[in-house]
């Protein structure tokens, strides 16, 4: 996955207001090499821990909105100190990685940089994080409502109702089904197989005119 490395001074363009200086401490202070990645579908963010003298590594996808970069990078962050307090001897996404996080979330919600509505969108996360990104299904919703440049025709599953018809970006036609946990039963029409599609998946809406079987 090509990869752009920014020096700090760049950084302060990927990230909200009043955010930059605090963050820019935690890189110094643990000695980070910060890489700003592009777009990966299957990761925001990924850190890896300083070995036989190489520094920590943290890498943030350098297409999402700056509160989106900020709470990802925030993410990487905590397991950084996680390993600093513990190294190896817990798991990745257990009580003191949720511990650490928790409170750098607490920290930037008190420096003023979010929003009322991130805010409140990101209380469940301080209670408990999940260990994925795309685990935060209503905090997601909400923070791509801030990405800069919005797709024409383009809406989370979410917001389709029951029964709807929508076209994913592969060109697959599903109905849209119940809600599972997190996620829809949806059945593709084509095939009749059924799925079950994140709620925060990006769709276009069908209706039954435009659809030819």
């Amino acid at each position: 996955m090509a990869a752009t490395e920014h020096p700090l001074k760049e950084l302060e363009r990927f990230l909200p207001e009043h955010s930059f200086e605090k963050v820019v401490e935690y890189l110094y202070l643990y000695k980070v090499h910060l890489t700003i990645a592009k777009s990966r579908k299957s990761v925001l963010g990924d850190y890896r821990h300083a070995h036989q003298g190489s520094n920590h590594r943290i890498s943030v996808n350098g297409n999402l909105n700056p509160y989106e970069f900020l709470i990802t990078l925030l993410h990487e962050i905590g397991h950084l100190l996680t390993f600093e307090r513990y190294k190896n001897r817990v798991d990745p996404h257990g009580i003191e990685w949720k511990a650490a996080y928790s409170k750098l979330l607490v920290d930037f919600i008190g420096f003023g940089v979010f929003p009322n509505e991130i805010v409140n969108a990101l209380q469940k996360s301080i209670i408990s994080p999940a260990a994925t990104a795309n685990g935060e299904t209503d905090l997601l919703l909400v923070l791509r409502k801030y990405n800069l440049k919005q797709k024409e025709g383009v809406l989370f599953l979410s917001a389709l109702p029951l029964g709807a018809l929508f076209v994913l970006e592969n060109g697959k036609i599903f109905k849209k089904g119940l809600l599972r946990r997190k996620r829809f039963a949806c059945v593709e029409l084509k095939t009749g197989l059924q799925y079950t599609v994140s709620a925060i998946t990006e769709v276009k809406a069908l209706t039954v005119g435009t659809y030819h079987s």
